[in-house]
């Protein structure tokens, strides 16, 4: 984060509000860690309408594709996956307060496993960690600094065997919160992923500046393992 983006112009008190907290942001992984910590939740996207439509969504999704394994990078409190009819689920996080709050609430269920994510440490050249759908649920526009986007979206499109559903915003905007930032990442994977062709994008329930919707990727048959 630059000087330019700690002072970049905003309107009156939202201004002095949005600097302090840029100032006081660390990181990615210390921020949801700090906020699960503190008892809070995965955010609204993850509840109510938004979170029962993102559920219809996928759900159908796996039902209409016959996929067997699900794998998601940023699974959070377990709230969205609560919804959610996978036949056999992982779910990585770098919160280790979210790991501990999904391996209770699922506690006794065998068709679930959870793991810390660290995308430094994250090494898979066995393919350990696949599955026939990798997902990513309003995550990537939290990454905020480009190294942790470039791995994440590393490891996010390696691990799915023939699709990848993203949902996220896919456009720039400024002046948002120090833990959002908005970008267009289906460039990146036109650049990295030559396997990968966008074969859908489904307009997500939420509207106005900034909304999410589901983009699905499938692997060419030449590109799967």
């Amino acid at each position: 984060m630059t000087v330019k983006d700690l002072v970049r112009p905003l309107p009156g008190v939202r201004r002095l509000s949005m600097l302090r907290q840029r100032i006081a942001f660390c990181s990615s992984e210390s921020f949801w860690e700090r906020r699960y910590a503190q008892g809070l939740t995965s955010g609204h996207g993850s509840y109510g309408a938004l979170g029962e439509a993102k559920a219809t969504f996928l759900n159908a999704f796996v039902r209409e594709h016959s996929v067997r394994s699900v794998i998601e990078f940023g699974c959070g409190d377990g709230h969205q996956l609560s919804m959610a009819d996978y036949p056999r689920y992982v779910g990585v996080d770098v919160s280790r307060t979210a790991i501990a709050l999904c391996k209770r609430k699922f506690d006794g269920d065998p068709s679930k496993s959870f793991f810390l994510y660290d995308g430094v440490c994250f090494v898979d050249r066995g393919r350990l960690f696949t599955a026939d759908l990798a997902i990513s649920l309003d995550v990537i526009y939290h990454l905020i600094e480009e190294a942790v986007f470039e791995r994440y979206m590393e490891h996010l499109f390696n691990s799915g065997e023939r699709f990848v559903v993203v949902y996220s915003s896919n456009t720039v905007m400024r002046g948002t919160a120090p833990y959002v930032r908005h970008r267009h990442f289906t460039t990146w994977v036109d650049a990295n992923c030559p396997q990968w062709s966008l074969a859908q994008v489904t307009g997500g329930p939420n509207t106005g500046p900034g909304r999410a919707d589901f983009f699905v990727y499938e692997r060419s048959e030449s590109g799967r393992k």
